[in-house]
């Protein structure tokens, strides 16, 4: 999530010398839908890094994951793609603690933002990882074991010339399909009125998928899903924000 409302001015300090993962943060070529900026970690979300990563960090070198094991448990599994500075990912966990949720943040301060949630509300039901979402799907997830795929406000990538840079796509989407159950629900949110018909068109046109409303309707937030108050600063604005919820159907 583009969590712009949990911006501190705490003291930063530079990012750890030794990253979660010693590989890069992608193993993909060609168009990114992020750009990895150098990051700068405040005091306290590089404490609660060094002190929570060893228990709640996942890596790439790890391997397609069994949630069973990682989680000590058979539950609903969620997965939140770029949940920003993780104030809503944290809050998600901590109103569901018969649930487990798996983060995916390619931006380190981020990271550490969250895993400092995770120690502050002593969250047990919450797994994080440092690298590109593609990389998470394609290498760490069995197929079939998520029961919600979230995608909450992404990059737009407003400018036409850089519309391929966007995360939703019908290949990205079909290769979500596959890690979603039957029944599972892709749920993407976005406050950009032209991305929000760009996704739209995808999953209309997206093999395996439904929507949960009428044909081209936008969902209602679910209760689930926190206001950030980037959010609600929008709203008194005007501004709109669109939700989409879609079942897997095969």
């Amino acid at each position: 999530m583009t969590d712009r409302d949990n911006q501190t001015d705490q003291p930063s300090v530079t990012s750890p010398a030794t990253s979660p993962v010693t590989s890069p943060v992608t193993t993909r070529r060609g168009i990114r839908s992020f750009v990895l900026r150098q990051g700068r970690m405040t005091v306290g979300q590089k404490n609660a890094f060094d002190r929570c990563w060893p228990k709640f960090g996942l890596t790439r070198e790890q391997g397609m994951i069994d949630p069973r094991e990682v989680f000590g448990r058979e539950a609903p599994l969620n997965l939140e793609i770029g949940f920003g500075m993780g104030k809503s990912l944290a809050t998600m966990a901590a109103a569901a603690p018969e649930q487990d949720f798996i983060g995916v943040e390619v931006h380190l301060p981020g990271v550490g933002a969250l895993l400092k949630e995770v120690e502050d509300h002593g969250l047990e039901n919450l797994r994080v990882y440092n690298i590109d979402a593609n990389d998470v799907i394609d290498l760490c997830l069995p197929d079939a074991s998520l029961d919600r795929v979230m995608v909450f406000f992404p990059d737009p990538w407003h400018k036409k010339r850089h519309h391929k840079r966007r995360l939703v796509q019908a290949e990205f989407v079909q290769r979500l399909r596959h890690k979603l159950r039957v029944g599972g629900i892709l749920h993407l949110a976005t406050d950009w009125e032209n991305y929000a018909e760009h996704m739209m068109e995808v999953m209309q046109a997206s093999e395996g998928f439904a929507n949960t409303v009428e044909e081209g309707g936008f969902s209602p937030r679910p209760d689930d899903r926190p206001i950030t108050k980037f959010e609600q600063r929008g709203e008194r604005l005007g501004h709109g924000v669109w939700d989409l919820l879609f079942r897997r159907t095969n």
